[in-house]
């Protein structure tokens, strides 16, 4: 059998949070966001909602 790969946990810098609170100001959408912060969408909905940040695209 082949070994699970296992995830690693890297911290969520100053930069990652300020780059996700300007994203989801502009509406980006999960997806998007987590693309660009290299992260599961899974971690940043957790992360958003622990900062109190919507991730919602609509108006």
């Amino acid at each position: 059998m082949a070994k699970a790969k296992k995830a690693v946990r890297r911290a969520w810098t100053k930069d990652d949070v300020r780059t996700m609170k300007t994203m989801a100001k502009a509406k980006s959408g999960v997806a998007k966001i987590a693309k660009v912060l290299k992260r599961t969408p899974g971690a940043t909905t957790v992360m958003a909602a622990k900062l109190g940040i919507s991730l919602s695209m609509r108006d």
